[in-house]
Order: structure tokens, then sequence, then C-alpha cells
């Protein structure tokens, strides 16, 4: 019998071995870039001596983590980047969504790719970028917005950068600005998947184009709507530190709405130079955004176990 399934597996081998072949490259990245780096999770439980190597430093047990939970500044950097974590979640979901589907209603062949290219490419821009496109709208002497646009509506000059109340609002329309048109290509991606004999049949029965929208495109993507948004819970313990270090400019005023986990290790790491602590938030936000994603598939399982990740 083992010898009916070595014989059969071999030859399953010797058909598809232009495609093992393909998945090596592949293969060998993501052990490179994704699982050997999991074993520098032992610096998060070692009191790191570069004299000694990491290896022979001492072992520290969990005091590493107490770090992050014993700060004054905990409940405000938990805070904000869960928080900010879910509105861009649930906002850039209804933008790149919107955007996919009215890329797909675009009967000209040549504006859909031209409009793809465009809404991609703050995706592609550096965080540094970014930051300075930012402050060249909010600049208090040079801003666009505090010279040009203000003005006109008869409102004097806003102090952006002093104001900690303005960034959530700075920060999310930043967000969505950029990550938004990226999202949607996967989105349009999966509409452009659709049987076309669906909105046939149903432009045949009367039903108008919302109700195409919705009857239609929308039930037909939800699984890869579940799939980006539980791959978006897995890392809502992370955020994006070009976008909460760039784009306020380092500036300390503001850090009551524009600290996250992220950008206060960082500067924890540059006062303290402490590797072993930035290693211990690192491993707690991997296991907080595995233990989440893992209940999120739950839910959506019992719900509808076609739509869940695994």
């Amino acid at each position: 019998m083992s010898s009916r399934v070595t014989g059969i597996s071999l030859k399953k081998l010797k058909k598809y071995k232009m495609l093992y072949l393909m998945l090596i490259p592949g293969v060998v990245y993501l052990l490179i870039n994704n699982y050997a780096p999991m074993f520098g999770i032992i610096i998060a439980f070692k009191d790191v001596n570069f004299a000694k190597g990491i290896m022979n430093s001492d072992w520290v047990g969990l005091k590493n983590f107490e770090y992050l939970f014993k700060t004054e500044d905990a409940y405000i950097i938990t805070r904000n980047t869960i928080l900010y974590n879910l509105v861009f979640i649930a906002l850039n979901l209804v933008v790149a969504v919107a955007l996919a589907v009215l890329l797909y209603e675009l009967k000209n062949r040549f504006l859909p790719r031209l409009y793809q290219s465009i809404i991609l490419l703050p995706y592609l821009m550096s965080s540094v970028i970014i930051g300075y496109l930012v402050y060249s709208l909010l600049s208090m002497e040079t801003g666009l917005i505090n010279n040009t646009i203000l003005p006109l509506l008869g409102r004097g000059g806003v102090m952006w950068y002093n104001d900690p109340k303005y960034w959530p609002y700075i920060l999310t329309l930043v967000k969505i600005w950029s990550t938004a048109g990226y999202l949607s290509i996967v989105y349009f991606a999966a509409v452009v998947g659709i049987d076309h004999e669906y909105y046939e049949a149903a432009t045949l029965d009367g039903a108008s184009k919302l109700q195409r929208i919705f009857k239609i495109t929308i039930p037909l993507i939800t699984p890869v709507i579940i799939i980006m948004t539980l791959l978006q819970i897995g890392r809502i313990f992370y955020s994006d530190f070009g976008l909460f270090y760039q784009v306020p400019l380092d500036s300390g005023v503001l850090m009551p709405t524009t600290n996250v986990i992220d950008t206060y290790v960082y500067r924890a790491l540059l006062k303290n130079g402490d590797i072993g602590m930035s290693s211990a938030a690192g491993v707690y936000q991997s296991i907080v955004g595995f233990i989440i994603i893992l209940i999120s598939n739950y839910v959506v399982k019992k719900i509808n176990p076609e739509n869940s990740l695994f």
C-alpha cells in the first residue's frame, strides 16, 4: 500500500514539477523573511549585553514586557492604536469597495487603467514625502489651507501643528487617501471575476444599477472582503509607523492623539537603546494579533463556514 502511495506521489511530483519549481523562490523568501527572524523572540526575554552576545546574555523573564504595561502612557498608546485601526479598517473597506465598483462601471477600457494608476500612486509614496505634502497644506506660514482656502471662507488661520484635536481627522484622511486605492484594486479584481451573465439576467428582470450592485456584486465579493478584513484585524495592534511619526513631524504637543505603540517604542528605543524592550513589544503585538485573528475567524466560521479564512 505504501509503495503504491509513493508511486502516486512521485507521479504527481513529475506531472507538476514545473509548478513546484516555480514555488521554490516564494517558499525560500517566506522562510528567510518570515520564519528565520522568529528565533529573535528570545531577545524579548533577555537582558541583552553585546559584550556577552545574545545567547549568553542573562534571562530576565517578563521584565521587558513590564515596560509597556507599567508606563503612564500605556492606556493612551493602546487606545490610540486600536481605535485608529478600527476606523481605518471600516473606512478603507467602504471607500475601497466603492472605488472598485465605480471602476467596474466605467465603459471606456482605457480609463479604469488610468484611474487605477492614479489612485495607486499615494500607496507607493514614501511616508516622508506624504508628511511634507501634508505640511505644505497645513503650514501656518505657507500652507494652502491657511493662506488660500480659509481666507476665502472668511476664517483666520489655524495652528494645526499645535492642537491635538484636529489630528484624528487629519491622520484618518491621509490614511484613507494613501491606502484605499491599493485595496480597491484587490476588490476590483474580484469584481471583474464575477460572471457577466448574472448582470445580464438581472438587467432583463428590470434590476436597477444599485440593485445589481447590492444584490450581485457585494454578495459575490464578500469572501474577498472578509479575508482582507481578517488580515487587517490581525494587525490591529500594529500601526503605520510612517503615518504616525512622519506626518505629525514628531511633534510632542500632538502626542495625546498621535502616539501609538510603534512610535512610543521607537522613541523609547532611541532614548534607552534597549532592544529587549522593543522585541517584547513586537512579540506582544504578534501574539495579540494572532489571538484576535483566530477569534475573528471563529466568529466568521460560525456565521458562514465558506467565508472563513481556514
